[in-house]
């Protein structure tokens, strides 16, 4: 099972979210962790953790806070309903706001649940038990602080290696995504350890592009 931490305010993790979807309807098992770029990015932060976005009010913060804490007390909801309704409502809601470019607000999350066929009244039940949802955050942030992730999409493969990958190009190929991430695993598990590749900022188009 690789781990795949993500935060829906991230268009790459969008991307990362979608190569991984592909993936599963071919047998590759991936599960959703979450990973909050707010909180990881918090000056507050800076020397030691000192500042939690699960101690955040609702209502209180920049829109991004706002949007990622509501967004991510929703994903806890939907994943009570399993693993295909998670996988539904992240997809739905990751493709509203950065494909359909809605705001990551509450009529947003409602309509991706809808989408994602989630039982509505207890998708509401669920996120109405706020401190169990906001627990479940805590922890994945803590996971997410203890394998050392810093961006999203980072992928956890069983074995150990970690990685963030900052995907330029989106896929939902199934073909196509077996190809990207044979590369992308094979880069993560060589015994170069290569530890950043970046692209030169003039570098020539690709080829057909």
């Amino acid at each position: 099972m690789t781990d795949l931490y993500f935060d829906f305010l991230c268009p790459y993790a969008w991307r990362g979210v979608e190569l991984a979807a592909a993936l599963r309807a071919g047998g590759e098992r991936f599960r959703l962790r979450h990973y909050s770029l707010v909180e990881g990015n918090h000056p507050g932060n800076a020397s030691e953790l000192t500042w939690r976005l699960t101690e955040q009010p609702h209502a209180e913060g920049s829109a991004a806070q706002q949007g990622s804490l509501r967004a991510f007390v929703a994903s806890h909801a939907a994943a009570a309903q399993g693993e295909e309704g998670h996988w539904a409502f992240t997809l739905a809601l990751y493709r509203a706001v950065h494909e359909a470019k809605q705001p990551l607000e509450e009529a947003t999350i409602m309509a991706a649940a809808e989408t994602a066929g989630l039982d509505l009244a207890a998708f509401e039940r669920a996120r109405a038990d706020n401190d169990a949802r906001r627990a479940e955050l805590r922890a994945e942030l803590d996971a997410a602080r203890e394998v050392g992730v810093f961006g999203t999409p980072t992928f956890v493969l069983p074995t150990g290696e970690a990685a963030y990958y900052r995907f330029e190009t989106l896929t939902r190929d199934p073909a196509t995504a077996r190809e990207w991430w044979t590369l992308y695993r094979t880069v993560l598990t060589s015994e170069a350890e290569i530890g950043t590749i970046k692209r030169a900022k003039n570098r020539p188009p690709r080829k057909g592009a």
